[in-house]
């Protein structure tokens, strides 16, 4: 069975109480729970971790990349959080991984926010990209990778 990586960025432990009337009320652990029942129901394995520094997040997807091209790991869900708008290193991360397929998530349409939130050094490495439709994002992600890998 592929495994399937969830990745969450800075602050998204916070989910459920930071800013709930842009984030909702649901918590990181909730969509966890989520994303690996839905993963299952659609034959893969699904692991989750977050993390609030740039460096721990670029190791996973440059080990990601090592799980794709050994055939255990079908693509990534991202929500990098704040430094989708900031981060270099992660698109130089994502470009270095391809053919690894990385969806980018975003709770929040950031494009309906503040002006810093329109640009995302992330979107031109990515495979795909959710914005806008709350924690259900990750759901629709994943059904995107599952698209891709030929399993639906």
């Amino acid at each position: 069975m592929k495994t399937l990586l969830i990745l969450n960025g800075p602050n998204l432990n916070l989910l459920g109480t930071r800013e709930p009337a842009v984030y909702g009320a649901t918590t990181l652990a909730e969509v966890e729970a989520e994303c690996v029942g839905h993963g299952k129901r659609l034959g893969y394995a699904v692991e989750c971790f977050q993390s609030n520094h740039e460096g721990v997040l670029i190791d996973r997807i440059q080990e990601a990349g090592r799980r794709f091209k050994g055939g255990e790991l079908a693509g990534v869900v991202f929500n990098a959080g704040a430094l989708t708008h900031t981060s270099v290193a992660l698109f130089d991360a994502i470009s270095g991984v391809k053919p690894l397929p990385v969806i980018e998530v975003h709770i929040s349409n950031v494009h309906a926010r503040e002006a810093f939130r329109h640009h995302s050094y992330l979107s031109p490495a990515a495979a795909g990209i959710v914005v806008g439709f709350g924690t259900d994002g990750y759901r629709l992600a994943i059904e995107g990778l599952a698209r891709k890998d030929g399993a639906t």
